[in-house]
């Protein structure tokens, strides 16, 4: 069975994966400690023959082959070689995973769209997944070893449920030389077609419906085929194997203990060669990962569990198609009717997060003066914000914001430039005349058109 660990880790916490280390099933000692055993003692063996059976001249050329070996076995890449593999193998086995086909989308629109609460009715739904359900079991049974182990034949099927005798007989009497899998959503299509012609799909958009999940569901199955018959390259796998076994078989001898050649030198004597086992787990237990997840569907403690997944998908489609369909509850009025929000006790509320610039708040720069927002009201024609700087002679910035009396300030400036021949104004004059002055005071004294004291005019 799959293991699963995934509560231990739900906080992370101090030794949270520190717990996980002391697990057997599923875990990488399962997997090494046979080719952990073999390495140590083939270590120890050729350990004790340099030590206790080559004589002086015997174990001066042997260290001379140590030195050799030791040196030539840090040219293989093992990071790289090893690294893309099992990068490559984690993404087959993802894709792997995420082409299992699974009912649950088919059952839905099946449910929703073959009306009938008759016998017939309730035939047509069961057998349209049926056959959904006999495709994947046929398709799992040529990749599963496990499935392959429960159905070793065709009549296995027959008596679990998923096949009646009669489809039996058609699926041997259609000659192929290829796998059949793909028979029953043939099966599956022309019976939803049936079901369009009795009416049992009101219209061509469900049935389209129907059509388009099967279509997505035979995809899924043709993936799973796929997978299982174009493998990772076979060269890449051997240069794989060869480049970690003829590390570490190199290792065995190149990084035993040698006595120095000069007697001054100073050698820690390791009668255990710790770095090298650590060595010898990290690279050999990687190589077993990418053996383990490069085909999912055997019977390793990590493997799928696809028998698992058969009865679930059966079960859980068959219930959704016949035993729900239909079957609603009363309808009423639920708890949010007049509350309009989910309930919680004062001590657990928390602030709502409503976004990350909603309580940024704009801090002026030091330098410069701040200027209080005017509380008298602004003319209409001023967008500039209360702090800006203007650095414009208050002449031009009167004649540029006084819009509502532009005219009378043009007719000013032509009786400045022309004197009018006579001095009596009559009274609309006078009146523009007055709103003009206004205007100019109240500019003449709002911040935009002040600025601060050390500034010119």
């Amino acid at each position: 069975m799959t293991v699963s660990y995934t509560l231990k880790v739900a906080d992370a916490k101090f030794g949270g994966f520190s717990k996980l280390l002391f697990r057997w099933k599923g875990s990488i000692y399962k997997l090494l400690y046979r080719e952990f055993m073999v390495f140590c003692l083939l270590y120890s063996f050729i350990s004790l023959i340099y030590r206790c059976v080559l004589n002086m001249d015997q174990q001066e050329t042997f260290g001379r082959l140590a030195h050799h070996c030791n040196k030539f076995a840090k040219l293989i890449p093992m990071s790289f070689v090893l690294g893309f593999y099992v990068t490559q193998a984690f993404q087959r086995w993802w894709g792997q995973y995420t082409s299992f086909p699974l009912p649950d989308n088919l059952m839905m629109v099946v449910s929703g769209n073959v009306h009938g609460t008759d016998e017939r009715g309730r035939m047509l739904r069961r057998t349209l997944m049926r056959y959904a359900n006999l495709s994947s079991v046929l398709i799992l049974r040529s990749i599963s070893t496990r499935v392959s182990r429960r159905f070793p034949k065709l009549e296995d099927i027959v008596e679990a449920g998923f096949m009646t005798a009669e489809e039996l007989k058609k699926l041997n009497h259609l000659c192929s030389d290829f796998n059949k899998y793909w028979m029953p959503l043939a099966w599956f299509a022309n019976l939803a077609s049936n079901a369009r012609k009795e009416g049992r799909v009101k219209d061509d958009i469900a049935l389209r419906l129907l059509m388009d999940e099967l279509n997505n569901y035979r995809s899924k199955c043709s993936m799973l085929f796929h997978y299982d018959w174009i493998s990772i390259p076979l060269v890449y796998t051997q240069v794989v194997t060869v480049a970690v076994y003829s590390f570490f078989t190199f290792s065995l001898i190149g990084r035993q203990f040698v006595k120095p050649e000069k007697p001054e030198e100073k050698v820690v004597d390791l009668y255990v060669p710790i770095f090298t086992l650590l060595e010898f787990f990290f690279y050999a237990g990687w190589l077993k990962v990418g053996e383990l997840i490069i085909n999912p569907f055997g019977e390793d403690d990590d493997d799928f569990e696809t028998n698992q997944l058969i009865d679930r998908n059966i079960q859980v489609s068959m219930l959704a198609v016949d035993d729900m369909h239909q079957n609603l509850p009363p309808l009423e009025k639920d708890k949010y009717w007049v509350d309009k929000g989910p309930s919680y006790p004062s001590a657990t509320m928390k602030a709502v997060f409503m976004g990350s610039t909603h309580d940024m708040r704009i801090l002026e720069d030091d330098n410069e003066e701040s200027v209080p927002t005017p509380k008298t009201q602004m003319l209409a024609i001023n967008v500039w914000p209360t702090t800006h700087k203007v650095k414009k002679q208050k002449s031009k910035s009167v004649q540029q914001l006084c819009v509502c009396c532009r005219s009378t300030c043009k007719g000013e400036r032509f009786r400045h430039e022309q004197p009018s021949k006579s001095s009596i104004l009559s009274p609309q004059q006078q009146q523009n005349m007055s709103i003009q002055h206004v205007c100019q005071e109240k500019l003449l004294r709002s911040p935009e058109t002040t600025g601060p004291a050390d500034q010119d005019p």
